[in-house]
């Protein structure tokens, strides 16, 4: 009777662990489970004004490495058309705006809550030629010699409103005007002064140090245009706002800083 008894006291001892080892392999795998649904692949979709994407693809880089969690897609062009495209419903998470009219109207609208939007970085409006150029162009005035010049659509692209605004200061958009090739953004304006199609071409510094084809001929003082200022912010009906926020605040630490400044941008502070 005895021996009965030890036996079925073992066989109950054993259930026990055996249950206990179950249980205990059931909480890790939930625990596990738990962290691979935290862990989950996320894509953001940042739209951001042409002249940044050299500058913004080496962040990226840096940011994807630190977060493989999370993909970085850019949506890079004229502010303008990417503002009209997010008030369109575009799924966008952030906008990196070369101009503050457009930002604000994202703003104004509801889109962008203005507590979670920031001014990063400036820069400068140069005039560029092609770098074998003989048609002896040396300061915004000296466009009259030309016989063509590009500069972005104004209405829908800033580099181009701001040289607008600088060519009618120093009163010599009158005189040029019938001269104008307009681009969809400053690549395009940088792309057709590269390859000889103009004369002359205004685009924002950080665009012509990334080419090896044109040259600075000169800067546009600062009192000739409005101020070139390039905010960022977080669009309200973004389906990752955690991500967002945390890209947000990555494109604004020291490192990222850092690598605008190497492009050629300002930092505002």
């Amino acid at each position: 009777m005895k021996k009965l008894f030890s036996l079925f006291f073992s066989m109950m001892l054993l259930g026990l662990v055996v249950s206990g080892c179950s249980t205990n392999d059931q909480a890790k795998k939930s625990t596990a489970q738990k962290q691979e649904v935290s862990q989950k692949n996320v894509e953001l979709t940042i739209s951001a004004a042409a002249s940044l994407q050299d500058a913004l693809n080496d962040i990226k880089a840096n940011f994807e490495k630190a977060n493989p969690n999370v993909k970085i897609n850019f949506n890079f062009g004229a502010s303008g058309a990417l503002q009209q495209q997010i008030s369109q419903g575009a799924p966008v998470d952030l906008f990196f705006s070369a101009a503050e009219d457009k930002f604000n109207n994202l703003v104004q609208a509801g889109l962008i809550d203005k507590s979670e939007g920031k001014d990063v970085v400036g820069n400068e409006l140069v005039l560029i030629v092609p770098k074998d150029s003989t048609k002896q162009i040396t300061s915004f005035e000296d466009l009259a010699k030309a016989d063509k010049i590009s500069i972005g659509t104004p209405e829908a692209v800033p580099a181009g409103k701001y040289g607008k605004e600088t060519l009618e200061d120093l009163k010599v958009w009158k005189a040029v005007e019938g001269k104008v090739v307009y681009g969809k953004d400053v690549r395009q304006v940088l792309s057709y002064v590269e390859t000889n199609n103009v004369d002359a071409g205004i685009v924002y510094k950080t665009d012509a140090l990334t080419s090896t084809n044109v040259k600075i001929v000169a800067t546009a003082a600062e009192n000739t245009h409005d101020p070139i200022i390039y905010p960022l912010g977080v669009i309200k009906n973004s389906k990752q706002p955690k991500e967002a926020k945390q890209f947000y605040e990555y494109l604004q630490n020291d490192e990222s800083m850092k690598i605008l400044e190497k492009y050629g941008f300002k930092g505002l502070n």
